[in-house]
C-alpha cells in the first residue's frame, strides 16, 4: 500500500507526522458532552451499552455478559445514533465506541455528539487504538491501574488528527471492508477451533465413561492401536455418565480425592495466581507440590486446572488429589472436565460450587490398570488436537495484531486509502467472546 505523497511533523510524539492536508485539533473542538437524562421506564427503552471486546451494542443482542443486569433506566443517559461512548474508568483499555442505535445507557459513560463536519466512526477507529489508549492512560489518574479514571476534561483535551471529511469517510469505508475480510476469516477460524474442541469433549468424555475397549462412532485423530473387544454395558443411574462397562463400578468423588480449601488471600495480602512451575517466590499464601486439580469455587468452574510443578495454594480454587494409589490423578482430571456443572452449580449472581458439591458428584470407576490405559490413551489424541488448535490460535493471533497494525496505519496516515476503490461485501462485525464484558457493570461494581 503506498504511503501520501507530503507529511508534516507534529508536536505530538504519538502521532509524529501526518499527512500534510490533515489538521490537528483537541477533541473538545470536535465532540460536544452529551448530558440528556432518560426518565421513561425500562420497558420502553432500547438499553445499550459498551463492551471492551465489541464495542457498542443493545443488550438484546449480547448473548452471555458478566455483572450485574439493570433494574431500571431512570437517569440513564441517552444517545443518539453516531454518538461516541466513552468508559472514563476503561477507556485507557479501549472502551471506548461509537453508537449504531439511539437508546439509553448507564450514567457512568460519557456520551459525546460529533459536530457539523466529524464522521464519528473514523473517531470510533481511532479511539480504539492501542496508540490512543496510552494517551487516555497518560492523561488519567487513580491508585492503581484498575482504578485509573480519564475524566472528560482530560480526554476533551487530547489532541487527534483531523483528516478532510471526505478523507474520514474513505478511511471508514475501507477499514469497514478490510476489518470485515479479516474478521471473516477470524470467525472462520474460530468455528474450526470449536469443532476441534467438540471433537476432543466427545473423545474425553466416551473415553472416561465407557473405557477405550468399547466401540464407539467417535474417531480421534488417528485410531488407537488397541483392540475393541466386545464388553456388557450397564446403565450407571447417573445421566452425565449413562453407561458404563459392567466390571466398573460408580462413587462419589470423596471416596477417592480429597478436596480441600485453598488459603484465604485476604489474610494473607496480595492475591496470588496459581499455576505451574519448577521453582516460585513465596510473596503470600502457601505453596504446594503437584500433581493436583484445581477445581474452580466461582466464576471459572467448568475449566479444572492439572498442576503438575509448584503451585500457589489460593481460596479461589478448591486443591484435589487422590487419597491413594488405587486412583489416577490424570484419570480424574479428564473426568472434571467432563462433568455436568449445569447440575452441580449454586445458581448466584456468580456461578459457584461448594467444597461438598464436589465430593458428592458421583463418577465412574474402573481398575487402576484401565484408569492408566485410559490416561495414555487420551494424552496421546488430545495432544494432537490441541497441536493442531495451538496453531490456528497462533493464525488468529497473527490476524488480529494485522487488523490492530492496518487500523492504526489508515487512521493515522501511514497509509494513503484515498485511491483505493471498495467492492461489493459481507459486513462482518467483531465477534463477542464468551462471556462479554459490559463496562458498565464494571463501573457500578466499583463504585
Amino acid at each position: 500500500m503506498k504511503t501520501y505523497e507530503k507529511y508534516k511533523k507534529t508536536n505530538q510524539i504519538w502521532l509524529n507526522s501526518i499527512p500534510e492536508q490533515w489538521n490537528i485539533q483537541r477533541i473538545k473542538t470536535l465532540f460536544d458532552l452529551r448530558d440528556e437524562r432518560n426518565y421513561s421506564p425500562l420497558s420502553e427503552v432500547n438499553l445499550i451499552s459498551l463492551y471492551t471486546d465489541v464495542g457498542v451494542r443493545r443488550h438484546s443482542d449480547i448473548e452471555h455478559t458478566t455483572g450485574n443486569i439493570a433494574r431500571n433506566a431512570e437517569g440513564y443517559k441517552i444517545v443518539h445514533q453516531n454518538d461516541i461512548i466513552v468508559n472514563i474508568l476503561l477507556c485507557w483499555m479501549g472502551a471506548i465506541g461509537c453508537s449504531d442505535y439511539n437508546g439509553v445507557t448507564s450514567p457512568a459513560y460519557d456520551i459525546y455528539k460529533p459536530k457539523f463536519g466529524i464522521n464519528s466512526y473514523y473517531y470510533h477507529y481511532l479511539f480504539r487504538t492501542p496508540m490512543f489508549s496510552q494517551q487516555c492512560y497518560k492523561v488519567g489518574k487513580g491508585i492503581m491501574s484498575m482504578r485509573w479514571r480519564t475524566y472528560s476534561p482530560q480526554f476533551r483535551n487530547i489532541k487527534v488528527p483531523v483528516p478532510p471529511r471526505g478523507e474520514q469517510d474513505q478511511i471508514v469505508r475501507f477499514l469497514d471492508w478490510k476489518v470485515s475480510c479479516i474478521n471473516k476469516l477470524i470467525k472462520i477460524k474460530k468455528k474450526e477451533i470449536e469443532t476441534l474442541k467438540e471433537l476432543k469433549k466427545r473423545i474425553v468424555s466416551h473415553a472416561v465413561t465407557k473405557g477405550i475397549r468399547v466401540k464407539t462412532k467417535v474417531e480421534p485423530l488417528e485410531n488407537s492401536n488397541k483392540s475393541h473387544n466386545e464388553i456388557t454395558l450397564k446403565y450407571s443411574g447417573i445421566k452425565w455418565i449413562g453407561e458404563i462397562p459392567s466390571h466398573w463400578n460408580i462413587h462419589k468423588v470423596k471416596h477417592f480425592m480429597i478436596i480441600e480449601h485453598g488459603s484465604d488471600p485476604e489474610k494473607e495480602g496480595d492475591v496470588p495466581v496459581y499455576g505451574s512451575g519448577t521453582s516460585i517466590i513465596k510473596t503470600c499464601g502457601e505453596y504446594k507440590k503437584g500433581p493436583a486439580v484445581l477445581l474452580g469455587r466461582k466464576g471459572s468452574i467448568k475449566n479444572p486446572q492439572y498442576i503438575e510443578g509448584l503451585y500457589w495454594n489460593v481460596d479461589t480454587a478448591f486443591n484435589a488429589y487422590p487419597r491413594n494409589e488405587f486412583f489416577d490423578i490424570n484419570y480424574f482430571y479428564y473426568l472434571s472436565t467432563c462433568f455436568d456443572y449445569d447440575y452441580y452449580t449454586t445458581q448466584t449472581a456468580i456461578p459457584s460450587m461448594r467444597q461438598t458439591d464436589y465430593k458428592n458428584i458421583y463418577i465412574p470407576y474402573p481398575p487402576l490398570e484401565e484408569q492408566k490405559e485410559i490416561v495414555s490413551y487420551l494424552d496421546k489424541n488430545c495432544k494432537k488436537i490441541d497441536l493442531e488448535t495451538s496453531k490456528i490460535e497462533s493464525i488468529i493471533e497473527t490476524l488480529t495484531e494485522f487488523k490492530t497494525r492496518l487500523i492504526s496505519d489508515v487512521v493515522t496516515g501511514k497509509i494513503d486509502v484515498r485511491d483505493i476503490e471498495i467492492p461489493e461485501y459481507e459486513f462482518v462485525a467483531e465477534e463477542q467472546t464468551e462471556p462479554s464484558t459490559d463496562t458498565e457493570q464494571i463501573e457500578e461494581q466499583e463504585d
